[in-house]
């Protein structure tokens, strides 16, 4: 079993490298990208300063609370798209193209041969290193001091967030063994998971459900911030559960698919 783990560590670190070698062939590509995630999120700080010029707190979420939770919706994204990015693929074109056959062929298990092609993302690290830097400096305008359960906790939540992000995109990826292309409701529920970046509380009550106990991008960010804003550790008691739920049903769905695929004779 060992052995087993760290042939796929390897495994993960060179094709990682592989997959790096490849990008820096397009630096044009990747240099947009790049670009337009910095714009991205640099729009996003900059709606939130101004709604902020206008107003002293939004229910009860301050400047640099809010800014807080929008870098740490940084990290648990940012951390799915450094090994997951391949999920897209899936989704787009290699059920429909037939090329998915090449996964089951392979000696390695067929979900780590297929993300492995797209490991260590350059814009996951992107995300990570914005996150961050949100994160520290609006921490440290808010004067926040974790408590040692806190600094312990907080890898794991990120860990936690990025998983339920990796499985709501198998999911819907796993969709296109039976549609062909599940590219649209992807994308459709990538935009979904935007919410999370900002307070739960703004939203109407149906979102705030379906946001927490339907697609629960909640608690990739919301739930564990108000833990670490707070203290309270409310929800977040159940962020193991929501984390194991979910990627117990989207392991399910993949594996149905990949026999529904089998079976077509694609």
């Amino acid at each position: 079993m060992t052995g087993t783990v760290w042939r796929h560590v390897r495994l993960a670190f060179f094709l990682g490298g592989v997959g790096l070698h490849r990008l820096s062939m397009y630096r044009v590509d990747f240099a947009l990208g790049a670009g337009a995630f910095l714009v991205r999120v640099g729009l996003q700080t900059a709606v939130v300063g101004l709604v902020f010029r206008q107003v002293p707190a939004v229910d009860g979420w301050t400047y640099h609370e809010v800014l807080f939770l929008l870098g740490f919706s940084l990290l648990p994204r940012g951390l799915d798209h450094l090994f997951t990015d391949q999920l897209w693929e899936l989704g787009r074109k290699l059920v429909q193209r037939g090329e998915f056959y090449r996964y089951l062929i392979r000696p390695v298990n067929p979900l780590f041969s297929l993300l492995s092609e797209r490991f260590f993302h350059p814009d996951g690290l992107g995300e990570l290193a914005v996150g961050a830097v949100l994160v520290g400096w609006s921490g440290s305008e808010l004067g926040l001091h974790l408590t040692p359960v806190q600094w312990l906790a907080a890898p794991f939540l990120v860990l936690c967030g990025a998983l339920i992000h990796t499985s709501v995109k198998l999911l819907f990826a796993s969709l296109s063994f039976w549609t062909v292309t599940s590219l649209p409701s992807m994308y459709a529920a990538n935009q979904v998971s935007e919410f999370a970046a900002y307070p739960l509380d703004i939203y109407h009550p149906s979102l705030r459900a379906v946001l927490t106990w339907v697609l629960p991008f909640a608690f990739t960010s919301y739930v564990p911030c108000g833990y670490l804003l707070t203290g309270a550790t409310g929800r977040v008691v159940w962020l193991p559960l929501v984390t194991a739920g979910a990627l117990v049903v989207a392991l399910a769905v993949w594996r149905r698919g990949i026999n529904a695929y089998e079976m077509t004779g694609s």
